[in-house]
């Protein structure tokens, strides 16, 4: 079982990796000069415009107050509500907007922590924020448990998001080898 379990999290891992590389839209709220780093160039950026940069890049930018995420790729509270009472709504796995949306909102929920410490939004933003990603997460959870114990069509695998590929191949062989266990004379 330890296997399984490290197999697992280090596959999380590298998906999340991934996704840290992905561009986002920000937008820069202070002047910066920028920076060299092993031989790339960080900036300059000027107030007002906005950069897509890879996440990893502009988590930094972002905790020093020189870049924020811009409104078109924000996640926030209100934007997990909607994913929480669609998913809640609907008994079948839903699409959602990328297979990197649980990275997302795992990623998101440091913005999040940010704009309340800066008195941008009320603390009880992110209590909801919070609240709904335990929603999405186990929902989904529950609707994969279910999965793994039927035929996985092409449609619900499209469905999946790249973590949850990961955890449904792991939960539906368990399930198998266990359900065949008892149910098989051998």
């Amino acid at each position: 079982m330890l296997k399984i379990k490290e197999n697992m999290r280090d596959s999380l891992k590298r998906i999340n990796f991934i996704y840290k590389n992905q561009k986002i839209l920000t937008e820069c709220i202070k002047d910066f000069k920028g920076f060299s780093l092993l031989n790339e160039k960080i900036g300059p950026y000027q107030k007002g415009k906005t950069y897509q940069i890879k996440l990893f890049l502009a988590i930094p930018l972002i905790k020093n107050n020189i870049l924020k995420v811009a409104h078109e790729d924000k996640c926030d509270n209100i934007d997990v509500q909607r994913y929480a009472i669609s998913e809640r709504d609907d008994l079948k796995l839903r699409n959602l907007e990328s297979k990197f949306f649980l990275n997302k909102i795992k990623e998101f929920d440091f913005f999040m922590k940010k704009s309340v410490d800066i008195g941008e939004k009320p603390k009880s933003d992110l209590d909801r924020f919070n609240s709904y990603k335990t929603n999405i997460i186990d929902s989904r959870l529950l609707k994969l448990l279910r999965l793994a114990t039927t035929e996985l069509t092409l449609s619900d695998e499209k469905r999946l998001t790249n973590s949850e590929q990961i955890l449904f191949s792991s939960i539906s062989e368990l399930i198998y080898i266990w359900r065949n266990y008892f149910l098989n004379q051998n």
